[in-house]
């Protein structure tokens, strides 16, 4: 790449508490890192949350390249990488001043910014943010301002078809299908292009159908049952699916993504009930995102009663299942002997942190409120024997620094895709009542 192709990223606080290893990620352009974002990771540094973590852990990686040239020229970040450099604080340009007069480490990121713009002319200058109002503000001033595009999934409606409806299927096969329990070998179905691991289908021809798991391990088609688990029936062909790839020994990673009402943690749930067996323990946490972005300090009460409301959504699906057999019966008293022997727990994630987790059957509940690093530090925590689940809506996310394409949900299923041991599942029906199902399509 020639030098006037070259560009320089100029790096908000947000996006390191998001990746703290992202300044390895631009390539051959430099990085530079404003001195403001310094002073806000100093005071984030303690405490238990992942974004403390992220920002003690740039601080070490920055404590590695530290000497005096990362004032003065920058220092390489490596082999084919460009330089990083800080920026120290600078005064606010009268434009600036006029536009933005408070004096806020946002406005002073974008202080600096402007500075390394005209200082660098010839080169583009690009801040990089995860906060949409801050790139309306650089773009406001002529600055050139993009979201961190690392962990982005590219195509988020192909990741969205987890099933695949074929019609006017070999109705010979469609037979088969129902009379071969151990499946049809995968050379006998002409396909146009391989399935992936673990894909479903619905064969349809004409008023014949059946669902079908294509099982990479037998290199098989085989076809899936609607099974029920520990009371609870699936309704549609998603949610056989789903008890499918929950109830499958080979699949020790499960991401089951959808709208709301669809059924996702209720599925879970009463699926890691009915293997409860096979299991020490089975855990359902989710994480805790604040509204208006307080902390849980701002709430009354002790600690159980800060994150209790949180928490309710969790329990209400127990009480689902709970309500579908009487207070006397054998599987009641079980989930009453499981919670009070603490072989059934449901917590704020935050409070799973830093566990190893072993022959545990994990459900991780409103998923795409993490990001792609707390989904990877979750993961890499399984010990032998356990099987985590990953529920969620990528369409309803609480933090303001992801989306879509860049929560953590969304890029596991993204990454994941094809792996023997990984399965997902899109619900898009919703089962929850009609009343709810309008108005999710509607409102």
């Amino acid at each position: 790449m020639s030098k006037h192709n070259k560009k320089t990223f100029v790096i908000d606080t947000n996006v390191v508490l998001h990746d703290f290893s992202s300044i390895y990620n631009f390539q051959e352009h430099d990085v530079v890192i404003p001195i403001v974002v310094l002073e806000e990771l100093d005071r984030l540094k303690k405490g238990n949350d992942i974004i403390n973590f992220n920002a003690r852990e740039f601080t070490r990686e920055l404590d590695k390249l530290s000497g005096d040239k990362l004032f003065n020229g920058g220092i390489s970040l490596g082999k084919g990488r460009g330089k990083l450099s800080i920026e120290t604080g600078k005064l606010f340009s009268e434009k600036l001043s006029l536009s933005f007069p408070e004096d806020t480490p946002d406005h002073r990121i974008l202080a600096i910014t402007e500075y390394v713009q005209k200082k660098r002319e010839k080169d583009p200058v690009i801040l990089v943010t995860k906060d949409i109002n801050l790139r309306m503000k650089a773009k406001s001033l002529g600055i050139l301002a993009e979201d961190y595009k690392t962990d982005k999934v590219v195509n988020l409606e192909l990741m969205e078809k987890s099933i695949e409806i074929v019609e006017n299927f070999h109705e010979d096969l469609i037979n088969r299908l129902y009379n071969s329990p151990e499946g049809i070998a995968l050379s006998q179905f002409k396909f146009r292009a391989k399935p992936v691991a673990h894909q479903y289908f619905i064969f349809k021809n004409n008023s014949l159908s059946v669902l079908a798991h294509y099982d990479p391990i037998k290199k098989v088609i085989e076809r899936v049952e609607k099974t029920r688990s520990y009371g609870i029936e699936p309704r549609n062909a998603e949610q056989a699916f789903s008890m499918h790839a929950l109830a499958n020994d080979d699949v020790q990673l499960v991401a089951l993504t959808g709208k709301a009402g669809t059924g996702k943690t209720l599925l879970a749930l009463a699926s890691a009930l009915h293997q409860e067996r096979k299991y020490e323990q089975i855990l359902l946490a989710r994480p805790i995102v604040p509204l208006g972005n307080r902390d849980l300090g701002y709430l009354p009460g002790d600690v159980d009663e800060k994150i209790g409301p949180y928490m309710v959504p969790l329990f209400d699906n127990l009480a689902v299942i709970k309500r579908k057999y009487s207070q006397q019966s054998r599987e009641y008293q079980k989930v009453e002997e499981m919670l009070r022997d603490q072989k059934l727990v449901i917590t704020p994630l935050a409070y799973i942190r830093g566990r190893s987790l072993s022959n545990v059957f994990f459900i991780v509940d409103e998923a795409q409120n993490l990001t792609p690093h707390e989904v990877k530090t979750i993961i890499t925590r399984a010990g032998e024997g356990t099987k985590i689940v990953f529920t969620g809506d990528i369409q309803q996310i609480d933090s303001p620094y992801l989306d879509s394409k860049s929560n953590g949900l969304s890029y596991l299923a993204d990454k994941m895709k094809g792996q023997d041991l990984f399965t997902h599942v899109n619900l898009v029906k919703g089962e929850r009542s009609f009343l709810a199902e309008l108005a999710s399509n509607l409102l």
